[in-house]
């Protein structure tokens, strides 16, 4: 149990070099990793939590790519300031560190890479205060620290639920000559049970709120389908309010209907707002936090100056996305010209930037086949490289928009097969046509996790929104192996593993017409895969990052293929796991909605399926299901666990699993089976 140190009387601060752009720390939690514990070479650690204090200079180039940045207020010095939530997990004793700073952007608020990379052995609770890891469970088994890793997060997004356990951005709001600035925003939303009123914001995050009710452009309109007609709600059956016992009552953050919302409709808000945020320093605040270390270290942290060599930075989700749009817009950059990342991994997002650098942006707001709608996240340019959308006639590249080519990282692009079924992953390495394939540049690694889903499910898998059950193919292994394996490429120049990942060249991706996926008794397919499309914002949106046209004017999708399969509908491209090239089921990256969920010709959000293959030949011809069953495919648990051995070894040696993993890969491989052929559960 950690043994906290608060600082009871007052906050310390600790000023910095002002080159840094970190002006002040301010220290809140500091304590002893699980009592002193030791990890390994890198010995015992700390764990330090607050608030750290930047100021940025509008004038300097780099931080004109910060939309309304001249249009923040500024100290008596000319500058902008504003703040972000830390927590730091550092080596006791730095000179026994590897090296590496891991920033870890945190997703909707929370930390991720303890999560991703430590294995924990529970989720963390959302309920607890963000600054807390004092539990063995909270460490899972230590990668990381055994590591040499510093750990950082810090707060980005400013709209976080107002919980203790979620970090934050404290930003600035924009105004014009002292004035309130208004504009539009849209809310739209889906839900499973009849509600009367729904939040005007994404998953409970803060919603911007109504300028004014009586707006001649409020609007609320519902229709059936993404691509369906909006039918306009008319104004007298609906209004700015939350029922509060039973009674609809006014309030600028919600929206009330008469008789309620149907469950499996799209409804959409738009309204007029006021006040927004300098939504852009939040990837400033990672920019600045990164070099800071890198560059000045930090007494009063602990971490002496040049102890910390490079910067890798880890997003998933939202905040691979995040990524995304930070080398973007290139804010790798810092004040004084130097590379602030050093290396990134982008984990699980797609063909997808998002709303992280735009007046009255919500980044909170992402894509899915049938949630989140239309808003700017999965839009041109997707590759690397530079294309020319024969339609629009814009060129762009997401490498090559503004990030100098000394100043680029170096970078892995990791994927769930959900992402080429419900986040347009295909487009980051396909033409715009979808005829060819793009080559990623050679910064730049790209990973398939075949036949998984955005985010592993336990085992035994639940069913939750969909027909099957969740898809548990767990790609936290071979994460950790290309972890350490982008390290040593950013500190020694040793080359990574081979990107692997389907291609149009050799059949192993193609359009879902062509999947010809195995007839499976119970299995429905559906050919709502997500589509990104080109999408009108305004004549604003990319010069000045200003969207006047909501809903966006909707143009023509760009074409997107997914993995090809096997003869069990199994994915045959990607870094293919021991339990998918060994399987006892079938592992799809995508499943439809069960009918108290959605519509069941939509695929859900996030979740792939597991379909179990039949355990007898008996049984397999009793179903008609075509895939060999588990006894015809196995002679005996032995011969299982033989050929999982043999795959994961295959693996260790291609450079996708550490070797100390291989044995927790068979063993858990082994459980399965056990749970699976002889029905005994695990835990």
């Amino acid at each position: 149990m950690l043994t906290f140190v608060r600082i009871l009387a007052c906050t310390l601060f600790f000023v910095t070099c002002a080159l840094s752009r970190v002006v002040s720390v301010e220290i809140k939690t500091r304590s002893s990793v699980l009592g002193g514990q030791q990890f390994g070479l890198a010995g015992s650690y700390e764990a330090i939590g607050g608030k750290i204090h930047f100021a940025v200079d509008p004038s300097v180039a780099v931080n004109q790519i910060i939309t309304d940045i001249n249009l923040a207020p500024r100290n008596a010095s000319g500058e902008v300031e504003f703040s972000s939530d830390f927590f730091l997990i550092r080596p006791a004793d730095m000179s026994r560190s590897n090296g590496a700073l891991l920033i870890d952007i945190p997703n909707r608020g929370g930390k991720t890479a303890i999560r991703m990379f430590n294995r924990p052995g529970r989720q963390f609770d959302r309920n607890r205060d963000w600054r807390m890891l004092n539990t063995k469970e909270d460490y899972g088994d230590g990668f990381l620290l055994r590591e040499g890793f510093t750990i950082l997060a810090v707060g980005w997004q400013f709209d976080p639920p107002h919980e203790k356990s979620r970090m934050r951005l404290y930003t600035p709001t924009a105004k014009r000559d002292g004035e309130t600035i208004r504009g539009v925003v849209r809310a739209d939303f889906v839900v499973s049970d009849r509600v009367q009123h729904h939040i005007l914001s994404d998953r409970n995050h803060v919603p911007y709120e109504v300028a004014d009710s009586t707006d001649a452009v409020n609007q609320l309109s519902v229709r059936d389908t993404v691509e369906g007609v909006r039918r306009v709600i008319p104004r007298a059956k609906w209004r700015f309010a939350r029922v509060e016992k039973g009674v609809p009552v006014a309030s600028s953050t919600h929206v009330y209907l008469e008789g309620g919302f149907s469950p499996a409709k799209i409804y959409e808000a738009v309204y007029i707002s006021k006040d927004p945020p300098i939504v852009g320093l939040g990837p400033a605040a990672v920019r600045d936090v990164a070099s800071y270390f890198k560059f000045n270290g930090s007494t009063e942290l602990g971490i002496p100056q040049r102890s910390l060599s490079r910067t890798l930075a880890y997003g998933i989700s939202q905040c691979g996305r995040f990524l995304r749009t930070f080398m973007y817009y290139g804010f790798n950059e810092d004040e004084q010209g130097r590379r602030a990342l050093d290396g990134v991994i982008s984990h699980v997002a797609g063909g997808g930037r998002g709303s992280f650098n735009h007046r009255f942006a919500q980044p909170s707001r992402d894509a899915h086949p049938f949630m989140n709608f239309f808003h700017p996240t999965d839009i041109f340019p997707f590759t690397d490289r530079k294309q020319t959308d024969p339609i629009t006639g814009r060129s762009d590249g997401l490498q090559v928009h503004r990030l100098k080519p000394n100043l680029r990282p170096k970078v892995f692009y990791t994927n769930s097969a959900y992402e080429y079924w419900g986040r347009a992953a295909s487009l980051i390495h396909t033409s715009l046509d979808g005829n060819q394939d793009i080559e990623p540049l050679d910064n730049t690694r790209i990973y398939l996790f075949a036949g998984s889903q955005h985010g592993p499910a336990t085992f035994p898998p639940p069913q939750t929104t969909g027909i099957q059950p969740d898809n548990p193919m767990d790609f936290s292994w071979p994460m950790r192996a290309l972890l350490t394996a982008l390290d040593r490429w950013v500190d020694s120049g040793v080359t990574p593993p081979a990107s692997r990942y389907p291609r149009i060249d050799d059949g192993t991706l193609v359009s879902v017409d062509k999947l010809n996926f195995p007839v499976i008794p119970g299995v429905k397919i559906s050919s709502r895969i997500h589509k990104a499309y080109r999408a009108d914002y305004g004549p604003q949106f990319y010069s000045a990052g200003i969207v006047t046209h909501e809903p966006p004017k909707i143009g023509k999708a760009f074409p997107v293929l997914v993995p090809a399969v096997d003869n069990d509908g199994n994915d045959r491209s990607g870094i293919i796991l021991p339990e998918l090239s060994v399987p006892l089921a079938t592992y799809l990256g995508w499943n439809t909605f069960n009918q108290r969920s959605g519509p069941s010709q939509e695929i859900t959000s996030m979740n792939g399926s597991f379909v179990q293959f039949a355990r007898t030949k008996i049984e397999r011809k009793t179903t008609g299901d075509p895939r060999l069953s588990i006894e015809e495919r196995y002679r005996d648990r032995e011969q299982y666990i033989g050929k999982i051995t043999d795959a994961a070894i295959d693996l260790m040696d291609e450079g996708y699993l550490v070797p100390a993993d291989v044995p927790h890969v068979i063993r858990v491989a082994g459980e399965h089976w056990d749970t699976l052929v002889d029905g005994k559960r695990t835990n």
